[in-house]
């Protein structure tokens, strides 16, 4: 491992795409989730309505139509994606600076994320 990637250098560039991630994620969510709001508005629905089940496959249809669910769906997921992507970033940027015991925190954080996504898609699924 080079002393370069061992620098506090290295480590400041990381938090700094670490936090621009974060913003990102967290604008980009926060405001798919208000157009999706402003859609139901313009189409005069109200948010207690019944709620539109979550599909994947109908998503970027929906999106692209315009529809409030297809925007609101895509909001959450971003928002919810948004740690986990953070969480991967970090163990990228760990690993290339040889930081092993940090990888192996990052992975486990990701295998338990996985995990209770696996979790909670089977219970939904036995649940309808």
């Amino acid at each position: 491992m080079s002393q370069a990637a061992r620098t506090p250098l290295a480590g400041d560039a990381l938090d700094a795409a670490l936090a621009r991630l974060l913003a990102i994620g967290t604008f980009a969510g926060v405001g798919l989730l208000a157009i999706g709001v402003g859609l139901m508005a313009v189409a005069g629905r109200s948010p207690l309505d019944p709620k539109a089940p979550f599909d994947l496959g109908r998503l970027p249809v929906d999106v692209m139509a315009g529809r409030p669910e297809g925007v609101l769906w895509l909001g959450l997921l971003v928002v919810i994606a948004t740690p986990s992507a953070r969480v991967a970033a970090s163990l990228a940027g760990f690993a290339m600076a040889g930081e092993r015991a940090m990888v192996a925190v990052s992975a486990a954080i990701l295998l338990v994320i996985a995990v209770g996504v696996i979790i909670g898609t089977a219970l939904g699924e036995s649940a309808a």
